[in-house]
């Protein structure tokens, strides 16, 4: 019996996707293509591999145990290829690094454009998404290393602190709450707070931190990312917690204000992140080395001020 691994990379693309829509998106392919390709794959190991009788299609028993075998040959595959780039070092070659989306705003371009300058050989790509989706960008291999607030709790993920990042309760200029001095929880009952969206970092880290002043469940608006959340306070759709990284421009030109707060918000951890099985290329080598070169956030007032 011959296993086409064409049709063994579609299955698995359909079973991490959780649909045969979504797997042909992703492999830029029609989704009757993509369905008959698995169920000629069904046909030659004489198997169901896909369990099609609901409306969300899942693995049989034996689909399961397929696409663990599958994840694990192509992870082989990519560390192959690795290994052979061991031998070029790192004159040519390509880079695809990932960041949670405040990391992968504020601090990852820097970081991809000093890398840049080291090895100008080396083609670059940057993903950046919220911590959700960058755990599964790492687990499926699409990203070798990535940067992230916190520490993954996926344990097929191995992660190491490199950086620190502190959250600030932010407002727009002439907030009632601005210039009244430290703000405590008892100051914030009513106020409407901006969040960020579920599967976020932040969001865990925002709502411990309202918690923690005895702000429970407080009205709020949710916000997909820094950009769009510092725009909600801005236009006065309510005060919020968020990176000081995020708001440094901001915060520097007057178009919002930083709150002091009567209980300091805890520093959490900015992480260099990656599969636990993985074999890094010499660029993702050289990158993480890079990367734990750092003791400080690019400065970027500095860059900007400079001719």
């Amino acid at each position: 019996m011959t296993l086409d691994l064409h049709r063994l990379w579609i299955f698995l693309h359909v079973i991490e996707q959780q649909g045969f829509s979504a797997a042909a998106q992703k492999l830029y392919m029609s989704q009757p293509s993509v369905s008959n390709q698995v169920r000629r794959l069904e046909e030659s190991l004489r198997i169901t591999l896909i369990d099609r009788s609901s409306a969300r299609i899942r693995p049989t028993a034996e689909g399961e145990l397929l696409a663990e075998y599958a994840s694990r040959v192509f992870l082989l595959a990519d560390e192959a290829v690795a290994a052979v780039q061991q031998l070029s070092g790192l004159q040519t070659g390509r880079l695809v690094v990932g960041g949670s989306t405040t990391m992968g705003t504020y601090l990852l371009p820097d970081l991809v454009a000093e890398f840049r300058r080291r090895h100008p050989g080396i083609e670059c790509h940057v993903f950046v998404g919220n911590n959700s989706a960058m755990t599964q960008q790492l687990l499926s291999g699409e990203v070798g290393v990535a940067v992230m607030a916190g520490a993954p709790g996926e344990t097929r993920l191995v992660s190491e602190p490199v950086l620190e990042d502190r959250m600030v309760l932010v407002a727009p200029p002439g907030h009632p709450l601005d210039g009244r001095g430290p703000v405590t929880g008892e100051m914030l009952a009513g106020e409407r707070i901006v969040l960020r969206e579920p599967g976020s970092q932040t969001r865990e880290v925002q709502e411990q931190t309202l918690a923690g002043w005895g702000v429970a469940a407080p009205p709020h608006t949710d916000a997909w990312g820094p950009e769009v959340l510092k725009r909600c306070v801005r236009v006065g759709l309510g005060l919020a917690l968020i990176s000081e990284h995020a708001v440094a421009d901001e915060l520097r030109t007057g178009a919002l204000v930083a709150l002091p707060t009567q209980e300091p918000t805890e520093p959490r951890v900015v992480s260099l992140v990656r599969r636990r099985d993985r074999i890094l290329s010499p660029a993702e080598n050289a990158f993480v080395e890079l990367v734990r070169e750092q003791t400080g956030w690019p400065d970027h007032s500095a860059a900007e001020a400079s001719p």
